[in-house]
């Protein structure tokens, strides 16, 4: 069985190479985006492997049935990207990653909060530069603090138990609510009561019709003056333009994603020297209170070895015929 991965980096092959040993697969990897335009790239394989920032629209997916692909293994969690309507009236079967590593990515949320705190990036840079002056670093004890948490599912859960061992008051929102939480001390509200409390609000919640730009000009108003914004799941579900504004009027103190609306032209790539035709990003980029990672947070060595391992058993269940447990279905 032939397998082609498309937006393929080297950590792609290294670790989907090194696990493949066990499958026997046939494995082609593509650095091309899976587009309209790239489809043909698949012609000879029997499944397609893609990525967050791939385009999996009723075209592409159209072209992929034409090509007689009867399988899509997504290599992340998310499906957002993804026309599960438009796959199931082609017969195509979508597989995903359900869970890798909720670590890698609830450790990466608290590492944009301790260096947006504590600005560690800005005293690394003035070290450097033998600035030893401590103007403008001043940060807070995350002691005491109240940190609004919503979504509490597996990468959620785990961020919470990290918090709690800062000595934060923990109060979230999901429609699920998850009952050993509750024994540590985390308290379930309404989610605009999550606004208004939290000194610090991570997100970790699913990006659907529901939660699409769930951080918006009314939200943002609902918040505490100076709230710190830390959103480590999908792009979208904040208004970026409304979060701007919100940094410049001061109603948001402080902001750090990992995850950005438009990063599909952006993440991943090295653009270096070239002049960036996004004028969001750019004035993000440029604020002192910002603080931006390219989709960094699943990038561990154990997010990527279970990535790889799921996906390959993924295929592998499909190829036997097996119940797929990790199916996506519209």
């Amino acid at each position: 069985m032939k397998i082609t991965f498309f937006s393929t980096q080297p950590y792609d092959k290294l670790f989907f190479e090194k696990h493949n040993s066990d499958f026997g697969f046939e494995l082609e990897f593509l650095e091309a985006q899976l587009n309209e335009q790239s489809t043909p790239l698949a012609k000879e394989a029997d499944v397609v492997c893609a990525f967050v920032n791939d385009r999996l629209n009723e075209t592409v997916i159209h072209q992929l049935a034409q090509q007689k692909i009867k399988l899509i293994a997504l290599r992340c969690a998310g499906f957002n990207n993804v026309d599960l309507a438009a796959a199931t009236r082609y017969t195509i079967k979508v597989v995903r990653v359900p869970a890798y590593s909720p670590y890698a990515v609830a450790e990466h949320a608290v590492a944009l909060i301790m260096t947006l705190n504590r600005k560690t990036h800005k005293a690394y840079n003035r070290v450097r530069d033998q600035n030893f002056s401590l103007n403008g670093l001043l940060g807070f004890d995350l002691y005491g603090k109240t940190i609004g948490v919503v979504g509490t599912g597996n990468i959620g859960q785990v961020f919470c138990t990290i918090m709690s061992g800062f000595g934060c008051r923990i109060i979230a929102y999901d429609k699920k609510e998850n009952e050993s939480l509750k024994t540590i001390g985390v308290s379930y509200l309404p989610i605009t009561d999550v606004f208004a409390q939290a000194d610090v609000i991570s997100l970790h919640c699913p990006l659907n019709e529901q939660t699409r730009h769930l951080i918006n000009e009314q939200t943002i108003r609902v918040m505490k003056k100076g709230v710190m914004l830390i959103n480590t799941s999908r792009g979208a579900l904040i208004d970026t333009p409304a979060v701007i504004d919100g940094l410049k009027s001061g109603q948001i103190g402080a902001l750090g994603i990992d995850v950005y609306e438009q990063e599909e032209k952006l993440f991943f790539l090295d653009l270096t020297g070239k002049i960036i035709d996004d004028d969001v990003i750019a004035l993000l980029t440029s604020l002192p209170n910002v603080l931006i990672t390219a989709h960094q947070g699943f990038f561990t060595h154990e997010a990527l070895t279970q990535i790889a391992q799921t996906t390959l058993q993924n295929i592998k269940a499909f190829g036997d015929k097996q119940v797929l447990t990790n199916e996506v279905k519209s």
